[in-house]
């Protein structure tokens, strides 16, 4: 630089000045060069080696190398040349004004660490690409991952960036870091539970993209989105969006609906109240209604039977062979203790589709048959008047 730096003081001279205007015209035409061969550093790599790289690893069967060497990272990549030789000619340029030597000195060098740490977090996220459309387990322990070691990037960036500042080592600031980790985990409690928390549902597989959960605590009823180290993201039916932090989702019990979505069915559950007074032993008008219906054969009909006990034969019976419902998963019709507003009957079955749409109809119209049989048996629904 010192080579440069006397041609500059020559071509100065040439033109007539002598003195301090020599020196200075001199150290004008040294930053003007090196501002013009940090623009020709970053064409270089930007117009030249960035299209090469991308190129070959277009050629390669691999798919990490696409994606770690994608544009965006190169980009970030290219940005730092620039920075670095104007840090390189800057001792050389500045060498007479020592105050402002340090002062660009130091201001260059934070900005390399700054475009470091956007090259790292680009880089990261690059990994979150290498299976998008998985919601496996392991794709979602990944995206927490990379969001810890994006974390941990910008914290060690900027304690970096702070030692520049102040003019220490950063080696020093880290060990100082040690007498303060009680005080830092203090302040960043909550978002380090909320990491743990994050860890966990993913790790565990408590949750992924694309599972249906529900927590009424905090207003959630709908798909997630995304899941973030501090976040989770869920789309309600309503299309409203409701972002809570793991912490909630494993402080609070939240109902994944994942289980009915991979299964061949989703669960009806209904109650039908029978009024007491009609229970009652059939008689030979029910009994001759039930059996010109096509419902029960005479020989079913004989003795004591009660109305109630063909009502559930007949319910479990239509269940069965009904197209909406899945015989290959439970079905029953039972009772459940006498109540003040009649006998309680369930109806438990489960739906083929798990549609939300089909779901609520299909069951409606089962249910609505068998309110609309239940006159047949001589049964009444409870009505409190």
């Amino acid at each position: 630089m010192n080579v440069f730096r006397l041609y500059a003081e020559q071509l100065s001279a040439m033109t007539g000045v002598t003195g301090i205007f020599l020196r200075l015209l001199s150290d004008v035409a040294l930053v003007i060069a090196s501002l013009i061969a940090a623009w020709i550093a970053y064409n270089i790599c930007y117009s030249l080696l960035m299209p090469l790289i991308v190129k070959i690893t277009q050629k390669t069967e691999n798919k990490w190398d696409d994606l770690l060497f994608r544009p965006a990272t190169l980009k970030a990549a290219c940005k730092i040349v620039p920075a670095v030789v104007l840090w390189l000619c800057i001792p050389a340029i500045f060498s007479r004004h020592p105050t402002v030597m340090i002062i660009l000195d130091r201001a260059t060098a934070i900005c390399i660490t700054v475009m470091a740490m956007r090259l790292g977090t680009t880089f990261v996220d690059s990994f979150k690409e290498l299976d998008p459309g998985s919601q496996s387990a392991n794709s979602q322990y990944l995206h927490t991952f990379c969001g810890v070691l994006r974390l941990v990037i910008i914290c060690v960036c900027f304690i970096v960036m702070v030692a520049i500042a102040i003019g220490k080592s950063p080696i020093t600031l880290f060990a100082g870091l040690g007498a303060t980790s009680a005080v830092l985990m203090l302040v960043f409690k909550d978002t380090i539970s909320g990491m743990v928390a994050g860890l966990r549902l993913t790790s565990n597989d408590m949750l992924k993209r694309g599972d249906w959960i529900t927590l009424e605590k905090s207003g959630i009823n709908g798909i997630v989105e995304d899941i973030t180290l501090t976040t989770v993201k869920v789309r309600n039916f309503d299309n409203t969006i409701v972002t809570v932090t793991p912490q909630t989702l494993v402080d609070d019990s939240f109902q994944n609906w994942k289980g009915m979505q991979e299964k061949g069915g989703r669960r009806v559950l209904k109650m039908i109240y029978i009024d007491f007074s009609t229970i009652r032993i059939v008689t030979p008008e029910i009994r001759n209604r039930l059996i010109d219906k096509g419902l029960f054969k005479a020989a079913e009909l004989q003795g004591d039977v009660v109305n109630l006990t063909l009502f559930r034969k007949y319910a479990e019976d239509y269940i069965s062979h009904h197209e909406y419902v899945n015989p290959d998963m439970l079905y029953m019709v039972r009772q459940f203790p006498a109540t003040a507003t009649g006998l309680p009957l369930e109806i438990y079955f489960f739906t083929k589709t798990q549609e939300w749409k089909p779901y609520e109809h299909h069951g409606d119209t089962i249910l609505e048959h068998l309110y609309a049989m239940i006159p047949v048996f001589g049964l009444a629904i409870y009505q409190r008047v």
